[in-house]
């Protein structure tokens, strides 16, 4: 399971590789577009990424972990559920 500061690390790696945060916040799609995802395999880790729409921000999310991605900043929004 990975840990906060790793999931971060593995989202920034990925939302750098679509073009950085400007081109995922600043590149909103439309909601039932077929390209506003796109998926990044980072070290083993798919990371699923979110455009922003104009109604709801960017997002990256990777194994239960999910980041608002910012222009300047990742907040972090949820964490992984415990296993039960």
């Amino acid at each position: 399971m990975l840990v906060e500061a790793e999931a971060l690390r593995l989202i920034q790696v990925a939302v750098e590789r679509v073009g950085g945060p400007r081109v995922v916040v600043g590149s909103p799609r439309h909601p039932f577009a077929l390209n506003s995802t796109d998926e990044q395999d980072v070290e083993g880790q798919t990371v699923i990424i979110h455009y922003s729409e104009m109604s709801s921000p960017a997002l990256a999310e990777v194994a239960g972990w999910i980041f608002e991605v910012r222009v300047d900043e990742y907040v972090l929004m949820q964490r992984p559920r415990p296993g039960r």
